[in-house]
């Protein structure tokens, strides 16, 4: 997939964005999180509402037409500055509210955060993503009958005077039996450097696969690559049927070597992914590795454009495990992202078995294809807003219905969703925003598109008493606001060394302004903790007293 590779020409579109300086990194922009989308083909009606419930809409604003053209240009600098990721200086159009951006399921930034916290660390704050924490909790949204999405759009009033918590979610229908699914072709490739020695790495891979290959289909079929300083096929694609033996037996004989030729693994696991490509069948590459690459090619673009045909002509995804309390995080996102998969982490065996049990079979079976996102804010009621999050994420505005510009693949049973700071004009009422979602048929490529509307008198409850969903959504992107930001003490550092206190207005649009600034009425990690743990008790949900646990730990370690 070509996400990291988008125009990023408007990427501040909608957000206002002053920036400073020579040359930015395109990848800095403002965070805010994501979290919900719902489906169904194209001219359904979904639900009316201002609140989680939504319904289509014609009404302005419209999604971007399509510019199916050549790459976009970006304001203030060149096509060949935006391939490199960067922008010069430059302003959005003034009238500029829409945001626009591919859909993501990853959640190995929060799964790596809880881990690095549990072991008396905080996290880099590089390695913060803030759309996969709160895409981290599963979410009670609508679903469609068939492929496709439901939109909902809801949304709250913070204790900051004009600015809401709008809330986008996007859900895909519930995944069917396992019987009912498509074959699967799954190559796995292993990471047996010295490094996965570590207890909780290699051992944790092997049980897993083990687990794994017992609940798999004896339709389906499976090939093991491993790799250290070389890359070597232990199983040709085999069909487990009464072959699940033979698989077990190259399991067992997985054992820690040398050093880590991620380049080599990857490279060897498409071929052999190809080599054993089966028709009908969903085909996929599953790295799992702790991705500290010190051997060969260690370039995330140079490792995918050795196998850009594999991904590109058989449509062979990448879904990347991540595990080692050192873990090379931000190479395994880009491996994931420009092979048009996933990414998510495990620590625990609970966990391991969680991702091959559920999340994998999950990411079998596809429900849309090239899935992008459109929201439309209506600027007779909205002054600012900001998207959390989706850094890597961003399309141009004129490329969502352009086909040929990929978007994200999802499947069955996956919720997704996107978070916005919106600060509304005095007196606003009336349309606030329209969220639409569009993506191709899995099997047939046709494109369709979903769409839900939201009222500014939805947004008139306060945020500590909306939904649950939307207060556990809220509370992982303070969360991850507060780890990325420095702050969360009841002082956030903005990055131009500026002090914002709670209470003190709050301008994400100031000269000042980078991703790095606290959200509206940010609360301290102990208010914060608070929140979670009120929340905890009365979801019951154990995610989110995880959560919870998280944000006492960063409390502690900040005092």
């Amino acid at each position: 997939m070509r996400r990291n590779e988008r125009h990023h020409g408007r990427q501040g579109r909608g957000r206002r964005h002053r920036v400073r300086g020579s040359l930015l990194a395109a990848t800095v922009t403002a965070g805010l999180l994501l979290t919900a989308c719902s489906g169904g083909g194209a001219g359904d009606s979904s639900r009316d509402g201002g609140g989680s419930k939504a319904r289509s809409s014609d009404d302005f604003p419209a999604p971007a037409p399509a510019q199916p053209t050549g790459p976009a240009v970006p304001e203030g600098g060149t096509a060949q500055d935006d391939q490199k990721g960067e922008l010069r200086e430059t302003a959005p159009p003034p009238a500029d509210y829409l945001s626009t951006f591919a859909l993501d399921v990853d959640t190995a930034s929060y799964g790596y955060a809880r881990r690095t916290l549990a072991d008396g660390r905080l996290p880099d704050p590089s390695t913060v993503r803030p759309e996969e924490f709160v895409n981290s909790f599963r979410q009670d949204y609508e679903r469609p009958d068939g492929n496709g999405f439901t939109v909902s759009v809801d949304g709250a009033r913070t204790d900051n005077e004009d600015w809401r918590l709008v809330r986008v979610g996007l859900a895909t229908r519930e995944a069917e039996e396992t019987g009912e699914r498509p074959p699967a072709a799954l190559t796995f490739v292993i990471d047996v450097s010295g490094s996965m020695a570590e207890p909780g790495r290699l051992d944790l891979a092997k049980e897993s696969l083990g687990a794994m290959t017992d609940n798999l289909r004896d339709d389906d079929a499976v090939a093991i690559v491993t790799f250290s300083d070389e890359a070597e096929t232990v199983l040709p694609m085999t069909r487990l049927g009464d072959h699940r033996g033979r698989v077990h037996e190259a399991i067992d004989t997985l054992e820690p070597t040398s050093s880590t030729n991620l380049g080599a693994g990857v490279t060897t696991g498409y071929r052999t992914a190809v080599d054993g490509l089966r028709e009908g069948a969903t085909n996929r590459v599953v790295l799992l590795s702790d991705a500290l690459a010190n051997t060969g090619e260690t370039d995330a673009d140079a490792i995918l454009d050795r196998i850009a045909d594999a991904r590109r002509e058989h449509g062979i995804t990448l879904f990347g495990v991540g595990v080692g309390s050192d873990y090379g995080d931000a190479l395994m996102e880009r491996l994931a992202d420009k092979g048009d998969g996933h990414t998510t982490y495990v620590s625990t065996a609970e966990e391991a078995r969680k991702v091959f049990s559920e999340k994998l079979p999950r990411n079998i079976d596809l429900t849309a294809r090239d899935a992008k996102a459109q929201v439309a804010f209506d600027p007779e009621t909205v002054d600012r807003f900001r998207l959390i999050g989706y850094d890597n994420r961003q399309v141009a505005d004129e490329d969502f219905r352009d086909d040929s510009v990929d978007g994200g693949e999802i499947g069955p049973g996956h919720t997704v969703t996107a978070l916005y700071a919106v600060r509304t004009k005095p007196g606003a009422a009336g349309h606030l925003a329209t969220a639409s979602v569009r993506w191709l048929d899995p099997k047939t490529r046709t494109p369709h598109e979903e769409s839900g509307r939201l009222e500014t008198d939805a947004l008139d409850e306060s945020l500590w008493n909306a939904d649950e969903g939307l207060q556990v959504t809220a509370t992982a992107a303070y969360f991850a606001d507060a780890l990325r930001s420095g702050g969360g003490s009841g002082g956030e550092t903005y990055s131009g060394g500026d002090t914002y206190q709670e209470g003190d207005p709050y301008d994400p649009y100031s000269d000042t302004e980078s991703r790095w600034d606290p959200l509206p009425a940010t609360p301290s990690l102990s208010e914060l903790a608070e929140r979670a743990d009120k929340l905890a008790s009365t979801t019951g949900s154990k995610a989110v007293r995880q959560l919870a646990d998280a944000i006492h730990q960063a409390r502690d370690l900040r005092d």
